[in-house]
């Protein structure tokens, strides 16, 4: 039985969802993840066949803006009531998570969350909470009760702090019930509450606390709630910025992977750099975020560069070092000032979140996503901040608050219930010739295995779709690179290096090929595939060693060769000859760059002919006239004459690449791996 075949018969459900969409859409009003909504109504009980009262809320780490029907949590209304005469007390509330699962409805659904009891206890058919950056702004307020009352006389009541759990669905029950007039509440360091008889009033309501409090803001504040712009802190002209940004990127991500590898963002919008730019900006962001969600994903503060963006590079990298390392000192005292004997392990010591005047953000997490995500609530604070300065003085929860929630048994718990990384979690790929044939099932296998992708090739376009095609851009993003051309390079893995914070793992897979005898083979034929193959993998592996050195984490490089590194045919000596080029020039990186933990092999598959641009775009031709054989036969050609009689195509090139890649091999090096299906002529001596 299942606890979505039971829902309401009147539409409760599905205006809920339509509900939890819209407000989760608008960034104004939540953010992602953030809040949760709630619906009371009755369904037919399929044990009894009598009508049941029921709750239909979000449940754990579900996401508004996305709910569906599967995401709700389905409890019974009058068995979550009765937990109130077992309740412990507020020293043991958090046994009271355990209780939901003994009072869902059904099976299915969503997790029951910590902010169940709210949804619950409230005497509304219907209820929202939500973290909304104007509502945060009076509720850390240093008199956020004062101000509640002023904007909203009796109809929205303030609620002192309280960690989120059933504690505080009993408070505020208890208000809505002193409070006949009120149609919300704010609540301290936290966020906003809102109720309705309907869905429609339910939401309207939200939207007007939330749109009362935004206008309040706007009227009341003084004109410079982070003081006044500091000289020399100004923004810098955004082509600097960025360049400025990509230089220190793999530094940064380096020192923010200390303890766990991570994935970066960048962020360089007005709001970011006019907070840096002001006076106020140290004080603040030494405050820390406040609202449980924000500081949850952000840590409780961020590290901030104290230098101008026109600081010579090499002091700023100096100095972030050692921000760094005194930041891992701070992280470390906060835990063990608060830290008992029952409380999680320290999870990690680096910054989520750091600051650089002048340049911007640069955000960090699991994965991509996770680290938007935290850029995203940083802003989210930067808002607050904005809005409790301009009419009061930020005034966030105390740190031993904080600690409670950060290391809260119960978001241990969830930490614990996700499913295990993918093998390549929190790496960064960038894939050459990526919008086709094989660099496309090589960008495709990565991403499978949870790496982040930049998809680079020739034709912007096609590195869009091509990365389009993998997922979302927390995923994959396509960038146009002409690997022959430095500077085309450099840009290329710069553009990289903002997407995801650096880099681990490059392929340089970028080719092309002409066959022709020796005496027809021009100088242009010669010098365009040297070009393409020979030069553009040695650009783009200098280009990318410079930010692996940089990182101080390894990683590998990959060079697509080709079995013609080692065998002799007829009428192909440029492109053969390229291809041992870059077959040596795997042997020589190992060589060079073992030192920093960075692996360099190679890749040499026999043709593929199926899926492939080089064979589409004429080489197909070529190669099938030298045989004597009809175009359409060449990937058959090419099976019957290896030992297995298979023919090569391109996801077995990416299989090759992500097993030299994926760890398991981590003391391979300078190894060329055959993808021919056994070509004698081809066996490596």
């Amino acid at each position: 039985m299942s606890s979505t075949t039971h829902g309401a018969a009147d539409g409760t459900v599905p205006a809920l969802i339509a509900r939890s969409n819209a407000l989760g859409a608008d960034p104004r009003f939540t953010n992602y993840a953030g809040g949760n909504t709630s619906a009371k109504g009755t369904a037919t009980d399929p044990v009894t066949g009598r009508d049941v009262d029921l709750l239909w809320v979000k449940g754990s780490g579900g996401d508004l803006g996305t709910l569906t029907e599967g995401g709700l949590a389905v409890l019974r209304l009058d068995r979550v009531r009765a937990l109130e005469h077992v309740y412990p007390g507020v020293e043991r509330e958090d046994e009271m998570v355990a209780a939901f699962d003994f009072c869902l409805h059904g099976r299915g659904g969503a997790a029951p969350s910590i902010d169940t009891a709210m949804h619950a206890l409230v005497d509304a058919a219907h209820v929202d909470h939500l973290h909304p950056d104007a509502g945060i702004a009076l509720a850390c307020a240093a008199d956020g009760e004062k101000l509640t009352e002023q904007v909203f006389g009796d109809e929205v009541v303030w609620v002192p702090w309280r960690r989120p759990g059933f504690q505080l669905g009993l408070d505020i029950a208890a208000v809505k019930e002193a409070n006949p007039a009120a149609v919300g509440a704010v609540l301290g360091g936290h966020g906003i509450t809102a109720w309705g008889d309907t869905s429609e009033q339910c939401e309207q309501n939200s939207r007007w606390i939330i749109e009362t409090a935004e206008r309040f803001l706007a009227r009341n504040s003084v004109p410079e709630p982070f003081g006044p712009v500091v000289p020399g802190f100004e923004p810098l002209p955004p082509a600097e910025r960025r360049a400025r940004a990509a230089a220190l990127a793999p530094v940064l991500r380096g020192l923010a992977s200390r303890d766990t590898p991570q994935v970066g963002r960048f962020d360089d919008t007005d709001a970011v750099l006019d907070f840096l730019s002001r006076a106020e900006h140290p004080r603040l962001a030494a405050q820390g975020t406040s609202c449980p969600d924000h500081f949850l994903r952000t840590k409780v503060r961020p590290l901030v560069l104290d230098l101008p963006p026109t600081a010579p590079l090499e002091d700023v990298q100096a100095r972030l070092t050692q921000l760094h390392e005194a930041y891992r000192a701070d992280y470390r005292a906060y835990y063990e000032r608060h830290a008992d004997a029952d409380s999680p392990a320290m999870r990690g010591a680096d910054p989520a979140i750091v600051l650089v005047p002048g340049v911007g953000m640069f955000s960090y997490g699991r994965d991509a996503q996770t680290a938007r995500v935290a850029g995203e609530f940083y802003l989210n604070a930067i808002n607050v901040m904005r809005g409790a300065e301009g009419v009061s003085r930020y005034a966030p929860i105390e740190e031993s608050e904080k600690f409670r929630i950060e290391y809260w048994a119960l978001e241990e718990a969830k930490l614990a219930r996700m499913p295990a990384p993918r093998p390549l979690a929190t790496r960064i790929a960038l894939v050459t010739g990526a919008a086709s044939g094989i660099g496309k099932a090589i960008a495709a296998r990565l991403a499978a295995e949870g790496a982040c992708v930049v998809v680079a090739d020739l034709d912007l376009d096609k590195a869009r779709a091509a990365a389009a095609d993998l997922g979302p851009a927390d995923v994959a993003v396509g960038v146009a690179v002409d690997v022959s051309n430095p500077d085309a390079v450099r840009a290329a893995v710069d553009e990289a290096v903002l997407a995801f914070g650096g880099l681990d793992l490059v392929v340089n897979n970028a080719g092309l090929s002409i066959s022709k005898p020796l005496l027809e083979t021009t100088e242009r034929d010669w010098d365009l595939q040297h070009d393409v193959m020979a030069k553009g993998s040695f650009l783009v592996s200098q280009a990318a060693a410079r930010v692996l050195i940089a990182q101080g984490l390894g990683g590998d490089v990959v060079y697509v060769a080709s079995k013609n590194s080692v065998f002799a045919g007829p009428n192909n000596l440029a492109y053969s000859a390229v291809k041992a080029d870059q077959a040596h020039q795997v042997r020589l990186l190992a060589a060079e760059l073992g030192e920093h933990g960075i692996k360099v092999n190679g890749v040499n598959p026999d043709g593929v002919v199926r899926g492939s641009g080089i064979f589409a775009g004429g080489w197909g031709a070529q190669r099938a006239a030298t045989y004597g054989i009809a175009e359409q036969d060449l990937g058959a050609f090419y099976a019957q004459r290896t030992l297995l009689k298979r023919e090569v195509l391109p996801e077995h090139v990416a299989n090759a690449v992500f097993v030299l890649t994926a760890g398991e091999l981590s003391h391979t090096t300078g190894l060329h791996v055959p993808v021919d299906a056994g070509v004698p002529a081809a066996f490596l001596r």
